[in-house]
């Protein structure tokens, strides 16, 4: 049996799944007719979140319309993952108690990509119907700039030639909108749900800062540009929800449930991609109430829809005490310590009393607590349900990718708030200091037994690994090579030695490089 519109309609062959209790043939032709919902972004976190909130509004009669999906990086997604399964998708919530919930999400009317399909996407642009436009295309997607902050050859080349035939993404959006102006006027909102802060700000600074250089050059009106600035809405967002790549088992599950062509596969663009998803079970999204042309009903089916400011404290409360600083000492410890499986690692009693200490000692005392989601509910779940969930196919491999950019918003905010504080100080810090001494050991690139390991993709390994060169397990260390590293607020958020935490983080990590062994002992001394 293969995943089709057709198939679906055979009750008794899909026993065991959440099929959709609505006609997706109708809901395809509601959507061509007036399309409300557009996404960008076809990865894994959009078909098992936002496309299944849909799904869920459909169900209870409260929207008659569904998503019309849109890729504008990687084509294969659209080619070779939806469209041969009628754009649909199986998402699979993965159980602390092992269980499976199966559900065929059939919400995604249409799949296009900008490459083939630019002008049709342009077209429901312009339909006054359109209330929102969606992304899922990560942080990097936003950006205009290279390592070097400087704007890339073809987002330079899209401001001197204007709307007319872009090639950049964002140059793109930013014409599409400029034609619904010129076409039926309408606000609309854009809505990043990208796991970044300030996400709705990233997004309209790339669309204005494109727009302002074409006003600039004459290419647009002031018109134009005040249309794009009074408009067209950013409103922000938080999104939280665990999306690892597909897993063996789960595949195994489904063709032992007869499915056919559902094995997972890698595209030319290295997106890890199958006719499922797996995830886990809690999930969070906040989006500011922002919607000039209206929205979904959304708040039906479980999102927080609040102020601008209750964004930002969710925001804060997750990335800077409550899940990612978390995440980034699991990441870089697991990986050190040989383990594969973030679940695994929550066995560990060092690892679990680390993660425990750290956001309840010296993190939570700075969470502002933002009234719509408690902060140590939100904490407990994270600690007891979603990281030791042993059915969650999460690595502390991923997680380490990128963690110089990660840095500075996990703990540096948190850093900086004792920096500030009267009542605490930040040289009192243990934990944070000893997360960050395990990051500098992980650069390494050997583990607690003395064998190399492969370093997850950092922008800024190789420059991180020139500075520490020379650096060697059960070697006296050279100390005086950290400073340059301590002393840089861009990766930390601030200057180590200016917090007084300097000289704790390199006594740290030459206790971790002392010999084989060292990360062990170092975390029973200073764990407790």
């Amino acid at each position: 049996m293969k995943l089709s519109l057709q198939s679906i309609k055979d009750k008794e062959a899909w026993k065991g799944y959440h099929l959709p209790a609505y006609n997706p043939e109708e809901i395809i032709e509601n959507t061509k007719k007036n399309p409300q919902w557009m996404h960008f972004g076809s990865g894994n976190i959009f078909r098992i979140f936002p496309a299944a909130l849909c799904q869920h509004l459909i169900e209870q009669g409260k929207m008659n319309t569904g998503i019309i999906c849109c890729e504008g990086y990687d084509d294969e997604i659209i080619t070779k993952c939806f469209r041969p399964y009628d754009n649909l998708t199986i998402g699979v919530t993965l159980n602390i108690d092992g269980k499976m919930e199966k559900e065929v999400i059939a919400s995604m009317a249409e799949s296009l990509t900008m490459l083939y399909d630019k002008e049709q996407i342009e077209e429901i642009f312009k339909q006054p119907s359109l209330q929102m436009v969606s992304f899922t295309i990560t942080e990097k997607g936003y950006s205009l700039r290279n390592a070097a902050h400087e704007l890339v050859p073809a987002v330079l080349e899209d401001m001197e030639n204007g709307p007319k035939d872009c090639k950049t993404f964002m140059a793109q959006l930013t014409a599409m909108c400029l034609a619904r102006k010129e076409a039926c006027g309408k606000s609309l909102a854009l809505v990043s749900m990208d796991n970044c802060s300030h996400n709705g700000e990233k997004l309209q600074m790339a669309v204005l800062e494109i727009a302002k250089a074409w006003l600039e050059k004459g290419k647009i009106s002031k018109e134009d540009y005040t249309y794009l600035e009074e408009e067209i809405a950013f409103p922000w967002s938080m999104i939280d929800k665990i999306t690892p790549r597909p897993h063996p088992a789960v595949e195994k599950q489904l063709i032992e449930d007869g499915l056919e062509e559902i094995s997972p596969f890698v595209t030319a663009k290295h997106t890890y991609i199958a006719p499922f998803v797996n995830a886990e079970k809690p999930q969070y999204l906040v989006i500011e109430d922002h919607f000039p042309n209206g929205r979904p009903p959304l708040e039906e089916v479980g999102v927080i829809i609040t102020s601008r400011d209750t964004v930002n404290k969710v925001e804060k409360m997750k990335v800077c005490t409550c899940l990612n600083p978390l995440h980034t000492c699991l990441a870089v410890y697991g990986c050190i310590l040989g383990y594969t499986s973030i679940a695994e690692e929550m066995k560990d009693p060092e690892l679990r009393a680390f993660i425990d200490q750290m956001s309840h000692k010296e993190g939570m005392p700075f969470v502002v607590n933002p009234g719509v989601i408690d902060p140590e509910k939100f904490l407990q779940e994270v600690l007891t349900e979603r990281f030791p969930n042993p059915f969650m196919p999460d690595t502390p491999q991923r997680i380490a990718t990128d963690t110089s950019q990660k840095l500075s918003i996990r703990f540096g905010e948190t850093i900086k708030a004792y920096i500030a504080s009267s009542e605490y100080k930040a040289e009192d810090l243990s934990l944070i200091p000893l997360v960050l001494a395990g990051w500098l050991r992980y650069l390494i690139g050997v583990d607690d037994e003395g064998t190399a390991f492969e370093v997850s993709p950092d922008p800024l390994l190789s420059a991180m690994q020139e500075k520490m060169a020379g650096m060697k397990l059960g070697e006296t260390i050279d100390t005086a090579k950290l400073q340059p590293i301590l002393s840089d607020a861009s990766i930390f958020g601030v200057d180590l030695y200016e917090c007084g935490l300097a000289e704790k983080v390199t006594n740290y990590f030459v206790e971790l490089m002392a010999k084989p062994g060292a990360i062990r002992a170092t975390l029973k001394k200073y764990v407790h």
